[in-house]
């Protein structure tokens, strides 16, 4: 029932946010729409960005406001907290569990607006106070983080939600973005309870490393911020 519940509410809100806009624009115009919004929020939040070089210099981490590009993804990159875990993950199979805020970048006409939130659980009510007020209606989902399996072997990284209160159900698809996976190579995830000791990244990602099904077919990119939790 909780299952259904969600399903029907993010399937609504797929229908509301995310229609197809035929404006008769070539794919190469997306592109450029879509690197010209990236700038735009990079020099609107005085990110401060570095190279991959600069980043292997500091150890793999960042300052507050810096960002590493990975020219061949695209992907920027600032991590916040490493995480307590040991070392990167080897390779294997691991239970991961995130939960997220994703910000539209970019004005899209008929699908959202710069800043609009697409999707994320990243909040948590207070449980006790939920349960003691019956009156209240909490979206499951933000009861629950993403759980995917991710898969590592060598320079090969993927990952398919497994329990998905929202991605899956919005985005109709159980492929994780692979711009989610790149902070894996250098993140530290450990099983933690404390929000300050999980893992933690912001992101910037363009289409090509987002949603399947909306962010590559419609070429838009979204900010991220993450948290990386080992599952069991």
């Amino acid at each position: 029932m909780k299952k259904t519940r969600v399903f029907v509410t993010a399937m609504a809100l797929t229908a509301l946010i995310f229609q197809s806009c035929n404006d008769g624009k070539t794919y190469a115009e997306y592109r450029e729409d879509e690197i010209d919004a990236i700038n735009a929020w990079i020099s609107t939040h005085d990110y401060d960005i570095i190279s991959e070089s600069e980043f292997y210099a500091q150890d793999t981490m960042t300052a507050e406001n810096q960002f590493v590009l990975f020219e061949e993804s695209g992907v920027y990159m600032n991590i916040v907290e490493k995480g307590k875990g040991k070392s990167v993950l080897p390779d294997g199979s691991y239970s991961i569990l995130s939960r997220y805020f994703e910000i539209a970048m970019q004005n899209r006409e008929d699908m959202f607006n710069l800043g609009d939130t697409l999707t994320g659980n990243m909040n948590l009510y207070n449980y006790t106070n939920y349960i003691a007020n019956s009156s209240w209606s909490l979206p499951m989902y933000m009861l629950h983080p993403e759980e995917y399996k991710v898969t590592i072997n060598g320079e090969s990284y993927s990952g398919a939600f497994t329990e998905s209160y929202i991605m899956n159900a919005v985005y109709e698809s159980t492929s994780v973005p692979s711009g989610w996976l790149l902070p894996l190579r250098y993140i530290k995830p450990a099983r933690t309870s404390s929000s300050t000791d999980v893992a933690r990244v912001r992101l910037i990602v363009p289409h090509e490393e987002g949603t399947v099904n909306y962010a590559s077919r419609f070429v838009y990119p979204c900010y991220y911020e993450i948290t990386y939790n080992l599952g069991k």
